[in-house]
């Protein structure tokens, strides 16, 4: 399928959108050190996260504008060919969706702690522990085309999945560089504080990072010129920031998609529940985080998603069926104490990609512009798309 991108002037385009898109590409390696402390002086290694975060984009593109005002961020998102790249769903098995066992017809018997998400299986009634899919050449990043299918309920077929020749699945490599520092008058490294090493990215040629801006930030961009270099990252390392139109009518199209596939979900509910079933596919890191008497806990699924089989019959059943999700993002995020940027706790995120599934579909409380976490939405995180229950079947 090919993406149809209307021919509208920037002007025209303005008073549609309020978030502008861009492709940040690297004109080298790029280095962003994930949550995790290391001390140069153990000999450590220094960890690495890719893509980077919000608080990590919002923070290189303040130091470009020189200035110290509140930015609202979509992504970040790979980017190829004119289209966007997002992380595959979670919910496969190779090619083969998985699905709660309460779904299942017939339903198989299972057991597991009623406090948790239902267990998955594959439609044929397997357990995940027993699938031996090889994922060879398979796609992690499904194309803005491909993710459109899913939202139209439409399948993906084997050759959707497979990467196109000459395309490799991470489309990017970790290449790990020593740091020595010398001894004065000496060729003999520092034994203290002297030797880490760390992991730069590389991207591979043609891909770039996309990120969506809000109008005051986007605005200042182009007073200052655009395209220009921007740094990202550690050591100075810089990127080259477009605009790119047509990555604005790409997620608009997405965007309307998900909400009528919410909205036609939610009328089911009281014609025929089982047509409410929902997919909620996180696009970015999500931050589900609660503080109870001082103590901040996080978890892979929103705490205000109640499980659908309530463990307690005193309990309220709500909307959350399953999750299929990985291991989580450890995320630093920062604040300004007046002039100075300092770190606060690192927080632990459900991976993009992880699917959540729901016997209706819930909005999230940190959408509500009110909700103390709405700071995280307006730096990219858990950005979700809506996809009817049924699509590959």
């Amino acid at each position: 399928m090919i993406a149809t991108v209307l021919n509208l002037s920037e002007t025209s385009k303005n008073s549609q959108h309020s978030m502008y898109w861009y492709t940040l590409t690297a004109l080298d390696v790029l280095l962003f050190r994930d949550a995790k402390p290391f001390t140069p002086g153990e000999r450590a290694w220094a960890g690495s996260v890719f893509p980077p975060s919000g608080h990590a984009l919002a923070g290189a593109i303040r130091g470009f504008l020189q200035t110290k005002q509140s930015i609202t961020l979509k992504g970040p998102f790979l980017y190829y060919e004119d289209q966007l790249h997002f992380h595959r769903p979670l919910h496969y098995v190779g090619d083969r969706p998985l699905v709660p066992v309460a779904w299942l017809s017939p339903q198989p018997k299972r057991m597991w702690d009623q406090q948790m998400p239902m267990p998955l299986m594959t439609e044929e009634g397997h357990p995940l522990e027993l699938e031996k899919a090889d994922s060879g050449k398979l796609r992690q990043f499904l194309t803005y085309n491909q993710v459109l299918k899913l939202l139209q309920q439409k399948s993906l077929t084997k050759e959707n999945w497979l990467c196109p020749t000459g395309i490799d699945p991470q489309p990017w490599t970790v290449e790990s560089r020593p740091h020595n520092a010398i001894e004065p008058g000496q060729r003999t490294v520092k034994d203290s504080d002297g030797y880490f090493v760390e992991n730069a990215i590389r991207l591979h040629s043609g891909w770039s990072m996309a990120i969506a801006l809000d109008d005051d930030t986007h605005t200042q961009l182009q007073a200052l010129g655009i395209p220009a270099t921007m740094r990202l990252g550690g050591e100075g390392h810089r990127v080259l920031i477009e605009r790119c139109l047509t990555l604005d009518e790409q997620w608009a199209t997405l965007q309307a998609k998900s909400k009528e596939n919410y909205q036609a979900a939610e009328a089911m509910l009281t014609q025929d529940p089982q047509k409410a079933r929902s997919l909620a596919y996180l696009l970015t890191p999500g931050v589900f985080e609660r503080t109870r008497n001082g103590v901040a806990t996080c978890r892979a699924w929103p705490w205000e998603w109640q499980l659908a089989h309530a463990a307690n019959k005193n309990q309220t059943p709500g909307p959350l069926v399953s999750v299929a999700t990985d291991r989580p993002v450890p995320i630093s995020p920062r604040h300004r104490d007046g002039n100075d940027s300092v770190p606060t706790p690192q927080v632990f995120a459900a991976p993009p990609g992880s699917i959540y599934y729901l016997a209706r579909p819930e909005e999230l409380h940190q959408d509500n512009s009110t909700h103390k976490a709405y700071k995280w939405r307006q730096l990219g995180y858990t950005e979700l798309l809506w996809i009817p229950y049924g699509v590959n079947k």
